[in-house]
């Protein structure tokens, strides 16, 4: 029996996946009302996607619709739909084009993107009106990303029987992008509509859309469905010249005014700079943990502002942490299957610029490194999304991010709910608010340089978590971390975050120690970076090292066992047999050295 025939043969119970609360929820509220259009707004990892596939099932099988269209904002999430549907037996064309005109037999429907929607509206209304369907609008929101793509979305399905839009993050800032089938309702505004530290400063009457059901990451995380975030912040003292010639520091987290505060923040993200490998090392390190600990595939994603700093920043992981990052960019025409790689496979970091800020499961993806000067509150929570997805109750989610002002105020309103903003007319100029969304212009030809970047350092800041910020110093117990024992603890787990905040903070001199050391052994060969690095490349990265340093503490436990010595002491002799730096910064060869010496007093 073919797929086809199989979904409609089967019964809804049969064809659903097992529900959550609020899926189940949100599908009663639905039944009970039968609309033409419902808006769910959910968080990202909730399961969006399952809650519109079932709902689909129900009504095919009721015979209530006989077409589903599913409309996406990119090509590879049309695959991804395509998958999710042919397992509940609800077959999805995902390759039908503008160029094709009706609906290919022995499918119940196709999945589409709003940009080739905007390419030939009525030929989706034609599709979508010659037999009753349901169009199902993900991520909803992007209708309202400029006048054609929400008048083609509307142009196209706005005769259709039924509609279901989706999103996560139903707000934008512009008041003349309504999205197309949201309801809308006055509200009086006042002050910063954006949210963000850096939004609109506006005032009067405007819109507010209403979604009919609701399910915030407050309420995701209480039920846990997603993960619990904790955004670990780095600050950093960043050098730049001006346009004027002078050398100007600031302090990304003490910048002063905002266009001092932009400019510290680029230069921190330069690739020449010392800010950023030395936050993939912190992020390579709780990557290491969490394979340690029970997640044994977690992975992190490096979020780039273009495709030049991603393969700067690729480069930079292959030298800090001895491995190959997966580089995905949208002008590759293997991105997507580079994403299915990553997400199923077991590298441990991706690099990428928007390519899997929205909408692409990597449910193993479980740390984020945000190395990009986008700051909307719509890219922060979908990015955030990327990693919250929750496997088991234990895991938790970690994000590491400059500690500037835009990004910490979209971190502790992590768990707000938000609604689509439509606010009164602008009372700044547009030209500066057009610029707070987007990364600073480079100069045209022959135009004068604004910036040069000279040099930036990183230290940890703080850990914030639950919107309260933790700087380790002075809160609660003191953290105790016997030499050898590199586990990074607790986020947030054995410990409070308070403590993990102190740990942290200890921990940033010894990743300070092997950056620099790595870039003095990787100077000549750092522009090399290879999709598959070398198996005899064991012991050039500080994550090789750090294994080295469990192995010799769990020697110095077998011979203080044998010995009936404290391990202190056993430490202490090693240390004089093997002469050197406490093993937290001592060289490979050094440990090596000191594993040896071991043995033989066994």
């Amino acid at each position: 029996m073919g797929s086809a025939a199989r979904a409609e043969t089967l019964s809804p119970q049969t064809t659903s996946r097992p529900l959550r609360a609020w899926q189940q929820a949100a599908l009663s509220q639905y039944e009970e009302q039968s609309p033409k259009d419902f808006l769910v707004t959910a968080t990202p990892g909730a399961g969006k996607t399952t809650f519109a596939l079932t709902l689909a099932a129900r009504l095919l099988a009721r015979r209530e619709v006989a077409r589903v269209v599913v409309v996406c904002p990119t090509d590879h999430l049309r695959m991804q739909w395509a998958d999710a549907a042919d397992a509940m037996g609800i077959v999805l064309d995902p390759g039908l084009t503008n160029a094709v005109g009706p609906v290919r037999a022995g499918t119940q429907g196709y999945v589409t993107t709003y940009a080739q929607v905007a390419g030939k509206p009525m030929l989706h209304a034609a599709r979508s009106t010659s037999v009753k369907t349901l169009v199902i609008l993900d991520e909803v929101h992007h209708a309202g990303d400029g006048l054609s793509w929400g008048e083609a979305a509307e142009e196209a399905f706005g005769m259709s029987a039924r509609r279901l839009c989706l999103t996560g993050t139903p707000f934008r800032t512009k008041p003349d992008e309504r999205i197309p089938f949201v309801r809308y309702e006055e509200d009086s505004f006042e002050g910063d509509v954006g949210g963000s530290g850096g939004g609109e400063e506006s005032s009067g009457i405007g819109l507010v859309s209403r979604a009919d059901y609701t399910y915030g990451y407050k309420e995701a995380l209480a039920d846990n469905v997603v993960r619990p975030v904790v955004f670990a912040a780095y600050t950093g003292t960043s050098r730049w010249r001006n346009s004027a010639g002078e050398v100007v520091a600031a302090s990304l987290s003490e910048a002063g005014t905002r266009s001092v505060e932009m400019q510290a923040w680029r230069t921190a993200l330069d690739p020449k700079g010392q800010w950023v490998p030395h936050v993939i090392a912190a992020m390579d390190d709780r990557i290491t943990h969490l394979r340690e600990t029970g997640m044994p595939d977690a992975a992190g994603l490096i979020l780039a502002s273009d495709q030049d700093d991603a393969r700067a920043y690729a480069k930079i992981v292959r030298r800090v942490t001895g491995k190959a990052a997966e580089l995905i960019l949208s002008d590759d025409p293997k991105a997507s299957k580079k994403i299915e790689r990553f997400a199923t496979g077991s590298a441990r970091i991706a690099v990428c610029v928007r390519m899997i800020s929205e909408g692409v499961d990597v449910p193993r993806a479980a740390v984020l490194a945000w190395m990009t000067s986008y700051r909307t509150p719509l890219f922060f929570a979908q990015a955030v999304g990327r990693v919250v997805r929750s496997r088991s109750p234990h895991e938790s989610a970690t994000v590491f991010l400059p500690a500037v002002r835009p990004l910490l105020s979209l971190a502790a309103a992590m768990e707000e709910q938000r609604n689509h903003v439509m606010p009164p007319p602008r009372s700044q100029p547009e030209e500066e608010l057009e610029a707070l969304d987007l990364p600073p212009r480079e100069p045209k030809e022959g135009e004068m340089k604004q910036w040069e970047a000279l040099e930036a350092d990183a230290r940890f800041a703080h850990v914030l978590h639950s919107g309260t910020a933790h700087t380790g110093e002075g809160s609660g117990p003191a953290v105790v971390v016997a030499e050898g024992d590199e586990e990074f603890l607790g986020i947030p787990g054995l410990l409070t975050p308070a403590q993990t905040a102190e740990l942290l903070s200890k921990r940033d001199d010894e990743l300070r120690l092997r950056i620099a050391q790595s870039h003095r052994e990787h100077a000549e060969d750092f522009m090399v970076v290879e999709d598959h690095p070398d198996e005899d490349d064991a012991g050039r990265s500080w994550r090789d090292a750090a294994e080295l340093r469990r192995e010799i503490n769990k020697l110095v436990n077998r011979v203080a066992a044998r010995t009936a010595q404290p391990q202190a002491v056993v430490h202490t002799q090693l240390r004089q047999s093997v002469p050197g730096p406490p093993s937290a910064s001592a060289s490979v060869d050094v440990l090596r050295a000191r594993r040896e010496r071991l043995r033989t007093m066994l």
